[in-house]
């Protein structure tokens, strides 16, 4: 007996000691896959067994560079009139609560690039050239910025001097007849481009409107893992104002008493696994919705708000980063970084 209860002692040992090498060589193959390429290998094992990375994932700490000079920071003068952290402890991203000298210098040396995409269908290609020549004099200044600009009429696009790092390149799509397909099947396109050309090229990836101007300085202090944009007809207005999709049929539905904020569907970024993520969800979303003959009130924007309900933002932009019009004022507006520039849309767009 005595025997027999040793040998099965050796057996179950001899099990667990197979279990832990195995677990073991896991471990080491993935900790070898992010010190040598830079990738993270959270979450990516097939069906299959196979450790595939997909995320370019670079890890940093806020380091500064020593002897910056900087204005001292207080945790007892700020602003008053705003809020700057969401009930989740999300920074909200205020002129007046980020020091621009300090936060550049701690991305800079981390050699990011940041990925930006626009689509010009039909008239829209009009408000290319705006849109890239006040991007280069505003937008992540000193950083790698490529941009993808999905077009119908690659012919149209103007010439644009870019500076040094910075690169454009020109998609073509095929035209469609409403402007309401044109916003449902970005997401779509959003979520293609991320796994099949950006997966090992960019950090982050900011999603924006054609049709929009920059003003002021948009840079390091918007980056994050999901970032959202408070929408500047509703900052000031409360959740019963919004106009989330209040249909129970659609998938982007949210009821009365439930919301956060209303975000901005022309403008919304983060690092690329959270954007993919975002995408496919409303992708799907989208498609179902569609197969159930629906169209949320406003499209992807309400499955965008619908995602932010659900997975909420590790940072939200003020209005600053996209204003109603130049020339419209608020007090809580210190500047006016990012705008819709006035349009005619029944002249714009391919249907009312």
């Amino acid at each position: 007996m005595m025997v027999r209860q040793n040998f099965l002692i050796a057996v179950l040992f001899g099990m667990i000691l197979s279990g832990l090498i195995y677990l073991n060589n896991i471990q080491c193959s993935c900790n070898q896959q992010i010190t040598e390429q830079g990738f993270n290998c959270s979450q990516q094992i097939t069906e299959q067994g196979i450790i595939k990375p997909k995320w370019k994932q670079k890890i940093f700490g806020l380091r500064s560079t020593p002897g910056l000079l900087y204005n001292q920071p207080s945790v007892l003068v700020g602003r008053t009139d705003v809020a700057s952290v969401s009930p989740w402890s999300a920074p909200i991203i205020w002129e007046g609560n980020f020091d621009s000298t300090l936060i550049d210098s701690i991305y800079k040396q981390q050699n990011l690039t940041i990925a930006t995409t626009v689509f010009a269908l039909g008239k829209y290609t009009r408000f290319v050239k705006d849109f890239l020549e006040s991007a280069e004099q505003h937008y992540f200044v000193g950083f790698r910025v490529h941009y993808y600009l999905f077009t119908d009429q690659p012919e149209s696009v103007p010439e644009v001097k870019m500076g040094e790092n910075r690169s454009l390149t020109v998609q073509n799509v095929p035209s469609l007849n409403r402007w309401q397909d044109i916003s449902m099947s970005r997401m779509e396109k959003l979520e293609n481009l991320i796994e099949n050309e950006l997966v090992n090229e960019a950090d982050y990836i900011f999603c924006l409107d054609i049709d929009t101007k920059f003003y002021g300085r948009w840079g390091a202090e918007t980056l994050g893992r999901l970032v959202g944009v408070i929408h500047p007809w509703f900052f000031d207005a409360p959740r019963s104002q919004f106009t989330y999709e209040r249909r129970p049929e659609s998938k982007a539905y949210i009821p009365a008493e439930e919301g956060d904020y209303y975000y901005a569907g022309a403008a919304f970024g983060g690092s690329l696994e959270d954007v993919h993520h975002l995408t496919k969800t409303c992708r799907e979303q989208l498609n179902i919705d569609a197969a159930n003959s629906i169209e949320a009130v406003w499209q992807e924007e309400s499955h965008l708000n619908k995602y932010f309900l659900l997975n909420k933002p590790s940072k939200l932009l003020s209005p600053e980063y996209m204003w109603r019009d130049i020339n419209e004022k608020a007090a809580q507006i210190k500047i006016v970084r990012f705008t819709n520039v006035p349009k005619n849309y029944a002249e714009v767009r391919p249907n009312p």
